[in-house]
Formats: C-alpha cells, sequence, structure tokens
C-alpha cells in the first residue's frame, strides 16, 4: 500500500494475493496422509493412490528359540486396497530395549540392498521370498538378542509397523557373589552374571521360572532395573502368610546406589559340560589347570545350569565353578543327593584350598 497524490493505493498488494492464488491452483494435490515423491509417482505431480492405506503385520504370539541358532521374525505388508503396481519402500528394523533408553538398529533395506548395525552386522538379512515380505532373520542367536523387535516400512512421509517378540529357551537362576547377600548394584549386576555366561534375566523370564516352581527369598536385579523376587510357598520372611504366592517387587531400584543380588539367565550350550575324571580331588587353582589340559575350561555357572535344564546333566559330586564356587547338578533326584526335587545344588563359596572335583567345559 502507498499514496499517490494523498490517495492510497491497493494495487502492489493485489498483485500478491493474485500470485499467491495461482500457485494454489497450479500445486500438487496432497490430502497431508500419504506422501507422494518422484519415485513413487509418474514424474508430472500426479499422486498414484489417493485413500490407499498401508499396513504391516508381525506375528503376535512370542517366537522361542535356543542360543546359537537362526530364528526368522516373520513381517508382511500390504496396502488396501491392493496396488497394481509396486511401490518403492523401505524397511527398518529395530529392537526395543528392556531397560528403557533408544531403540537399536538392527538392519535397514532398500529394494535387494540392506545395511546391518552393530552386533548384528553380518549376522541379519531381509527374507523377500513373497510379495510385500520383509522377515528379518538372525543368525547365530546369544542372549543379547531376546526382547522385542520392530517392523517399520516406510512409504514416503507414510510409516506403518509391528512387533514380535523373540525369546530365548533357557533356565533363570540367582546368584550373589562370595560373602554376603545384597552387594550388587544394577551395572554389577549384569556384569556377574555376563562372567557366568548368562545375562540378567528380564521379567519375563523370572515369570516363567516362577510358574515352573522357582522359589527364592533374596531380591534381585532384572534387566529393566527393577527388583523383584518369586515365591511359589508363602512364609512370614518372605512377604508374610498373607500374600499369595508370586513374584515380589520393589519396583525400579537407584541403579548405582542401591544393593541386591542378580537373577541372571543362560540358554542353550555350543559345548559339553563334564565332570572331570581325575585320580585326585583338587584345589582350586589345580582344578582349573586340569580343566586346561584336558583341552576345555573351567566350566561358569550359567553353562552347569544350562547342562542341569537342558541335557540332563546328574552327578552326584560337588566340584568346583569358574566363579570359585561349589556345586553339583542333579537331574534325577535321590536320596543322599540332596532335596528330593531337581536342582543345582551349592556348597557356597568354600576355602579355595579345599580339594573338590569339577566340572569342565568344552567342545568334545
Amino acid at each position: 500500500m502507498y499514496t499517490t497524490g494523498g490517495r492510497m493505493t491497493w494495487l502492489p498488494l493485489l498483485a500478491v494475493l493474485l500470485q499467491l492464488l495461482r500457485a494454489c491452483r497450479t500445486a500438487p494435490y496432497s490430502n497431508g496422509f500419504f506422501y507422494h515423491d518422484i519415485m513413487n509417482g509418474n514424474g508430472n505431480g500426479e499422486i498414484y493412490f489417493n485413500g490407499v492405506r498401508l499396513h504391516v503385520k508381525a506375528l503376535e504370539a512370542p517366537i522361542f528359540a535356543a542360543r546359537g541358532t537362526n530364528v526368522t521374525l516373520p513381517c508382511h505388508y500390504y496396502y488396501e486396497p491392493r496396488l497394481s503396481a509396486p511401490r518403492r519402500t523401505r524397511v527398518k528394523w529395530s529392537r526395543l530395549p528392556v531397560n528403557g533408553g533408544k531403540e537399536t538398529d538392527v538392519l535397514v533395506a532398500i529394494g535387494l540392498r540392506h545395511r546391518s548395525f552393530g552386533e548384528y552386522k553380518g549376522r541379519v538379512h531381509l527374507q523377500q521370498d513373497s510379495e510385500g515380505e520383509a522377515s528379518l532373520i538372525i543368525t547365530q542367536l546369544s542372549l543379547a538378542d531376546t526382547g522385542r523387535y520392530r517392523c517399520e516400512v516406510i512409504d514416503g512421509l507414510e510409516d506403518e509397523s509391528s512387533t514380535v517378540e523373540l525369546e530365548l529357551r533357557g533356565v533363570v537362576f540367582p546368584y550373589q557373589p562370595t560373602g554376603r547377600r545384597y552387594q550388587l548394584n544394577f551395572e554389577a549386576a549384569q556384569r556377574v552374571c555376563e562372567e557366568q555366561d548368562a545375562a540378567l534375566a528380564t521379567f519375563e523370564q523370572l515369570y516363567a521360572a516362577w510358574e515352573e516352581g522357582l522359589d527364592w527369598c533374596n531380591a534381585g536385579w532384572l534387566a529393566d532395573g527393577t527388583v523383584q523376587y518369586p515365591i511359589t510357598q508363602t512364609r512370614e520372611p518372605c512377604g508374610g502368610l498373607g500374600l499369595a504366592p508370586g513374584l515380589r517387587s520393589y519396583g525400579p531400584r537407584h541403579r548405582q546406589l542401591h544393593l541386591y543380588d542378580a537373577f541372571c539367565f543362560s540358554s542353550s550350550l555350543r559345548g559339553k559340560v563334564y565332570f572331570l575324571q581325575h585320580p585326585h580331588k583338587l584345589n582350586f587353582t589345580e582344578a582349573r589347570a586340569a580343566c586346561e589340559q584336558d583341552g576345555a575350561s573351567i566350566a561358569r555357572v550359567g553353562q552347569l545350569y544350562a547342562a542341569w535344564r537342558f541335557l540332563d546333566l546328574d552327578r552326584c559330586d560337588a566340584g568346583w565353578l569358574a566363579d570359585g564356587s561349589l556345586r553339583y547338578p542333579i537331574a534325577f533326584p535321590r536320596t543322599n543327593c540332596g532335596p528330593l526335587e531337581p536342582g543345582v545344588r551349592t556348597f557356597g563359596f568354600p576355602s579355595r584350598h579345599q580339594k573338590h572335583g569339577v566340572y569342565c567345559y568344552g567342545m568334545r
């Protein structure tokens, strides 16, 4: 707006408004929901499938697998109504953390090209055997692979996703280091489980162990940072007689300041745990050396539990383990071998100068 001879004129402003109206009439239509780009259009600004919806479906039931094996996490996507021409899509798989924090990128794929990340590099690839399939294959499963995975399909700015749960078949065991109970903060609990060829158990794993009869009156860390313990037989020191059997929970605790035990989770083994046949009883140092001389290593606690759980390892002889504890596995209870129920018996952490047998772990 400006003045001419004392009068105001709106000509420049009207010119601007006319230009804006022309731009609006010539701009390509978009409903703000489905993204159109030149890769998925005809190059003339026309949208091929206004009103078509993208769907992504994964398996609702958990998938169970064993450590060291391969597994396929199914995922399929489709458009409704069905398209007559294929679309250029991007597929992304990620793992959702059990204890908070960011999702972990697993794999990203566009067409036949894909890229894997971190601990999954070289162990994952996409299965695309049928139209709309985007299943993830993970090879050489490790304990750290358990958890919930997200399958996300991206079409321009439109994306949909679905999740699938991967659970490893394994065994949960309570763990406390030498000395008194409740010495571990969260990071120390993670570390001691890893040292015993295990990982901190998830809530789902502890719950499954409780359903199978695990009863333990000491609280321990779980992978999500909560502290809980399983009770099958109610009693006064373990929450009182008035509470029903179940998981007792302290909820999330301070990960650096609060100290508890740990619940560890171990899965199936690639090697073998065995009681070393030796002419003499051995102290701890001798036991470790004897396993090495036999082409093996002294077994860890998680390995002994896995051998007992999956291979019915049964031996009524106490033996040294790598952490300095003394234990023995009973798959078939009998008199003179502890309680009349299966389990791994423990004598704690005796003096390392004492003479006992030893359990070794090797690939024989």
